[in-house]
């Protein structure tokens, strides 16, 4: 039953000194200089991978572990799952007790709720927009011309890395041209 600590600060001038200081009564830290809101946290992961049944994870803050509230409670799960307790220092949150484990519960609700809030305003955005006759998505590269166009020197044996330089399209813009589904090319 191990007392593991996770540090982490967001970028590589920002120095871990006062996490480390309160996590030294871990038996291991793992630290770690990564933006919160980076995807690619390989060392949190590897704490992660770390962790077995009846270890405690210590972290000084919340937002020193999770991008949001969503992957805090997908972390806590991940925890729970393991039969991990998660303590937070700063906020003397413990998931070994019953308040700690509700307050993890709470969170998750909360999450789930505004995760579903801001599907519904996008739904509602996205059916006043078609209301009022706004087009969604890019508008179509090429006129039916070109289509046309396209489609003749194709037959004739024109290779597509070229259709792609010529017409300045992906490959697969290029193929639903040539395959007549309709072309609806997002913007990203």
């Amino acid at each position: 039953m191990a007392i593991v600590g996770y540090a982490r600060v967001s970028s590589v001038g920002q120095n871990l000194d006062v996490q480390l200081e309160k996590l030294s009564h871990c038996d291991k830290v793992f630290k770690e200089k990564q933006s919160g809101s980076s995807h690619q946290r390989p060392v949190l992961q590897e704490c992660l991978r770390y962790l077995r049944e009846g270890d405690t994870l210590v972290v000084t803050r919340l937002d020193r572990l999770a991008r949001s509230t969503l992957h805090l409670c997908q972390i806590a799960a991940e925890l729970e799952g393991k039969q991990v307790v998660l303590q937070v220092l700063d906020q003397n949150i413990h998931t070994g007790d019953a308040t700690g484990r509700l307050l993890f519960n709470m969170l998750g609700a909360i999450a789930q709720f505004e995760t579903e809030i801001r599907a519904e305003r996008q739904m509602d955005g996205i059916q006043n927009a078609k209301a009022r006759g706004v087009r969604l998505g890019r508008e179509k590269q090429l006129t039916e011309q070109q289509v046309l166009e396209l489609r003749q020197r194709r037959e004739q044996g024109t290779l597509i890395k070229i259709l792609m330089k010529d017409y300045k399209l992906s490959k697969a813009s290029i193929y639903r041209y040539l395959n007549g589904t309709k072309v609806v090319e997002l913007a990203h």
